[in-house]
């Protein structure tokens, strides 16, 4: 009993045992377990939707990486000196050469569902060699369009080895084995956001075009499927191309009504659908053929360029295969299947030379990035996809007809493919601990650093092709200038090099290596083999070195 000043007595309040705090989530909401697949998919890497759905999305792939082949083609080749027939041909020999690739990587490389795309990291070498030739006295424009041809192709075929050989010897995997989550997280991120300039600012050159394409692709793929329930699955699968469909349409009522006649040269490039003359100039039926352009012309001064790009392409390649993983359902690739693509890639690469493409090839973003706008990540959808590359390389008028399609219009598809890659980047810091301080720090600087170098270098190098670094070696500098250009490549070194030396041995638990570890292994974990053994029994006849 308690006395107080004015006499009362209160009998005290009973004690409780005081309640343990809530954890965060009981507190706020529930939490989600890590997830090794993504739920969501409707269909895996193994699993395939009818094959009237497989023909149409095989087809949307299609459509997808044309894009990149149009816009690499249209800038290179009229600084080369070729006329619109020489850019069809070229488009045709890319498109060509992506089938090749896209078959022997889904059936003997990665075997993961990735479009093999050229690739602009070839760019700056390709330039380099471009203003080579520019001072010198040819008989005719189209005469030293084919020695610039010929000259690219001789590279090509020299810088080919590197990946060949940095991947059947197994050194890409040796060094692959020392990623983990927290280098996968910027790498992949940057795969993604590294190509913006392919976005919204490609887009601005017609926003009467890219806009309302990019709108109506957000409105229609995301929320009029829940308003049309019974359109659902259309609209989640198909909506990319009823909206290309659409806009292109729109593209070419503007073009005849003459909205664009009386408008600047770049306004008419990007807008108008008859403004590449592609379907006037393009062969009905022609084959690609081997050095097609004339015999190679082999430089050391290029060759190096060239073996930058080359690398950078591995850098590349690599993000985009983990994303095509996580968007397919399949296991993080092994060490020895990011090892035997890279090599693939490398003969890929040699092809390409042999052939007379004018830049190499590389894991094709925006195709990745369309297995998750439609949740499908079949591997059989795009393997059918390169049935639609070989006819339409060949048959040039038909294929003409869709490389016709503006490009701001692919540009609206690219904003939202690209940021889907970059976010599927994010997802795998789940396997890490996300509180840990030291892995903030790597992740942030390796993140940061991915995009702002390759910037730096991208914005100080001249119209043509010119980089910030300069010394009196060329071959020197294309060779950094490209390397250093490539987000995914930057992101490599500066992750790898921070997550294995900044306190590496005492945060093995906080990097996400008791998860990691198994999936670098061949037989690490048993959905290893489901999803990335070569099919009909190919292993028992190929040399285990190229395993």
């Amino acid at each position: 009993m308690v006395e107080t000043g004015h006499n009362h007595h209160h009998t005290p309040a009973p004690q409780t045992a005081a309640r343990p705090p809530l954890p965060l989530g009981g507190a706020r909401g529930p939490t989600w377990t890590p997830a090794e697949q993504l739920h969501q998919l409707q269909y895996c890497i193994q699993s395939n939707p009818s094959w009237l759905e497989t023909f149409i999305l095989a087809f949307q792939h299609y459509i997808v990486m044309l894009g990149s082949i149009v816009l690499i083609a249209s800038t290179l080749v009229p600084r080369m000196g070729g006329d619109h027939g020489d850019k069809a041909r070229v488009i045709q020999t890319l498109l060509f050469m992506s089938a090749i690739n896209t078959l022997l990587q889904t059936f003997i490389g990665s075997r993961l569902p990735t479009v093999m795309n050229a690739s602009f990291a070839f760019m700056l070498p390709v330039s380099s060699i471009i203003n080579d030739y520019s001072d010198r006295n040819f008989k005719s424009e189209h005469e030293r369009f084919e020695v610039t041809m010929r000259t690219i192709q001789g590279s090509l075929i020299v810088a080919s080895f590197i990946n060949i050989f940095i991947g059947y010897s197994r050194a890409w995997g040796s060094c692959t084995k020392r990623f983990s989550p927290i280098v996968i997280v910027p790498v992949v991120c940057v795969v993604g956001l590294g190509l913006f300039a392919r976005g919204f600012p490609l887009l601005a050159n017609c926003v009467e075009l890219g806009l309302p394409m990019l709108i109506l692709l957000v409105i229609s793929q995301q929320y009029l499927r829940r308003v049309l329930p019974s359109a659902h699955a259309i609209l989640e699968r198909f909506a990319l191309l009823l909206c290309v469909g659409l806009v292109w349409s729109f593209a070419a009522i503007l073009t005849e009504a003459g909205a664009y006649n009386n408008v600047g040269e770049q306004t008419k490039r990007s807008c108008r659908t008859d403004h590449s003359y592609l379907i006037t100039s393009a062969p009905w039926i022609r084959i690609p053929y081997p050095f097609q352009w004339g015999a190679p012309i082999f430089r050391a001064s290029h060759v190096f360029g060239m073996m930058g790009a080359a690398i950078v392409t591995t850098a590349e390649t690599t993000g985009t295969l983990f994303a095509a993983a996580r968007l397919s359902g399949a296991t993080p690739p092994p060490a020895h299947v990011l090892s035997s693509s890279i090599g693939l890639q490398g003969i890929g690469m040699l092809l390409e030379g042999i052939f007379g493409s004018c830049v190499g090839n590389t894991a094709s973003v925006e195709n990745v990035g369309l297995l998750g706008l439609t949740h499908i990540g079949s591997r059989r959808v795009v393997q059918i996809s390169t049935a639609f590359m070989f006819f339409f390389s060949i048959f040039g008028k038909f294929g003409a007809f869709f490389a016709s399609i503006p490009l701001p219009i692919f540009a609206a598809i690219y904003c939202v493919l690209f940021g889907i890659v970059a976010a599927v980047g994010i997802t795998f810091m789940q396997f890490a601990n996300n509180n840990s301080l030291r892995n903030i720090y790597v992740l942030g600087l390796s993140l940061f650093l991915g995009i702002s170098i390759p910037q730096y270098f991208i914005t100080t190098t001249t119209a043509d092709g010119v980089g910030p670094v300069r010394t009196d070696g060329i071959w020197f500098d294309d060779w950094l200038n490209t390397i250093f250009s490539s987000s995914p490549t930057v992101a490599i070194i500066v992750g790898t090099l921070l997550d294995n030396t900044l306190d590496a041995k005492h945060a093995v638990d906080d990097r996400g290596l008791a998860w990691w570890k198994p999936f670098q292994k061949r037989n690490g974990d048993a959905r290893n083999e489901e999803f990335y053994s070569l099919p009909l029994r190919i292993r028992e006849y190929m040399p285990t070195r190229f395993l």
